[in-house]
């Protein structure tokens, strides 16, 4: 299994391939700075880059411009100690036994819990000179202090948080201060091709305003950290203590913020593209939150075997499984089974592309969908709306034919389509799937529900045998699955 690691020296952070869950936090929205700006966009400003300068040469030019507005990030997160701690005599210092709850059985009060100070060193980057500072979430979250080290001139202030959000693993925090601060404006991360020089400042191991250089590996890099994942890959040398320092082309612009490495690896590094970065800073001064887009439907990789069952020549775009009841989709006609070719115009090739395409647009915003539907293209229109961030035995009977699909299926009782708020006579409970059957390996499990055989709505083991008379051996046979509130299709090849 590969794993990665968040780059905060302290709170180092392994996370396997898998989503994680939003757990983001409101702030106050906060005024911008004088000028109406919260940051300085490249081309605002002059120019960074000094005449004739050349990556190829040196990077010593470009690096005394940029430093004095990186910082160094130390933290202290205060957590209760687990175990229980005997007091000695006066003016002794406690010393420790053992697990609290057999301690707390035999000597009861007489032991008391230690609190401990965990610290982490980590890295940001100032981009406004009121003294916002942008980081990585993992870099700050729970800390009950913040520390941040400006090297022009050299002084240590004291930070809080503005706004954070784990999925986007970013967070805003605040320093004051009376004198404006040094400032890096902010690139565009699109415009980033494979192969552009870029070069990262922070603090590895506590090294303060170390410098590395390499190039953009890859884009759209998907590492199973959360749904939004996006990053930019990078050779340019990343470690512990990088999180939250930026990545710079080789004109000075922000383009990335340094997040995560790869854990077995050497010069394999991520970072969070800077044009994500920029929704998120907006969103939290002017909305005191992250807000982000809900289209309402249930999603699924379009596998050739479905495109082939779905009537489609190839396995183009995402496959929706589910259409929730006044969602946007639903109002823009989307319906189950449809197939979202692009948004805007962009192609949304996989499930990731198309949540992080919808997740960050702006809530109230119409966005045209090409959708394909029976082997027919057509164009839909969706406005945006903002996501919530609160997401009896029966007799056995088995026919024949639903043997050998290697499913044991069961009619549900009334009371458990009423559960489940499926109509009357709509359903089949699926007992057991055969660990040699056909059904094997296509996902299906006891306890989910079949509702359609190739589109038909199936309720009984009469409904589930007329289908598969009608398909030979060989044949694909495409069902619709419903688990908890998530919808799904498989396909099962008949015998």
């Amino acid at each position: 299994m590969v794993t990665w690691k968040k780059v905060a020296l302290g709170s180092m952070l392994v996370l396997p391939a898998a989503v994680l869950l939003f757990c983001g936090s409101a702030g106050s929205p906060v005024a911008a700075e004088k000028n109406g700006r919260i940051w300085t966009e490249a081309g605002a400003a002059p120019a960074v880059v000094p005449a004739g300068f050349s990556p190829t040469a040196s990077f010593a030019p470009l690096v005394k411009r940029l430093k004095p507005a990186v910082v160094n990030i130390s933290t202290t997160t205060e957590v209760q100690g687990r175990r229980f701690l005997r007091r000695g005599p006066s003016g002794s210092s406690p010393f420790e036994l053992g697990p609290e709850d057999l301690f707390r059985r035999f000597f009861g009060d007489r032991f008391e819990m230690s609190p401990q100070r965990r610290s982490s060193l980590g890295s940001g980057f100032i981009i406004n000179a009121d003294g916002y500072i942008l980081t990585n979430n993992h870099v700050v979250d729970g800390a009950t202090e913040i520390r941040v080290r400006l090297t022009d001139p050299e002084r240590e202030l004291t930070a809080r948080v503005v706004g954070k959000d784990e999925r986007y693993d970013l967070a805003l925090i605040k320093v004051d201060t009376k004198d404006p601060l040094p400032v890096v404006p902010l690139g565009d991360s699109d415009a980033l091709e494979v192969g552009d020089w870029v070069i990262a400042i922070g603090s590895p191991f506590g090294l303060s305003h170390t410098v590395t250089a390499g190039i953009v590996s890859a884009k759209d890099r998907v590492i199973g950290a959360g749904p939004f994942d996006d990053f930019i890959q990078t050779d340019a040398s990343i470690n512990p203590g990088n999180s939250g320092g930026p990545l710079f082309d080789s004109a000075g612009n922000v383009v990335g913020i340094n997040t995560a490495i790869h854990a077995a690896a050497q010069g394999i590094g991520f970072a969070v593209p800077v044009n994500m970065a920029k929704k998120f800073v907006r969103d939290v001064l002017e909305k005191g939150r992250v807000a982000r887009g809900w289209l309402g439907v249930g999603i699924q990789e379009l596998t050739p075997n479905l495109a082939r069952s779905l009537g489609i020549p190839e396995s183009q775009g995402v496959l929706v499984s589910q259409v929730f009841p006044g969602s946007p989709a639903e109002k823009a006609g989307l319906q189950r089974g449809d197939v979202i070719l692009s948004v805007d115009g962009r192609p949304t090739d996989d499930p990731t592309t198309l949540t992080r395409t919808i997740g960050l647009a702006e809530p109230g915003r119409e966005i045209t969908l090409q959708v394909r539907r029976n082997g027919k293209d057509r164009t839909l229109r969706a406005t945006i709306a903002e996501r919530s961030e609160d997401g009896s035995p029966s007799e056995k009977g088995e026919g024949p034919e639903v043997g050998s699909l290697g499913l044991d299926l069961a009619p549900l009782t009334d009371r458990e389509a009423a559960r489940l708020d499926l109509p009357k006579g709509q359903g089949l409970k699926v007992r057991d799937v055969d660990e040699e059957g056909p059904a094997a390996g296509t996902g299906i499990r006891p306890g989910d529900i079949l509702l359609e055989m190739n589109r038909q709505p199936v309720g009984s083991l009469e409904d589930v045998q007329q289908v598969l008379s009608r398909a030979s051996s060989g044949d694909q046979v495409l069902l619709l699955v419903l688990r908890g509130h998530n919808y799904f299709y498989v396909v099962i090849q008949k015998p």
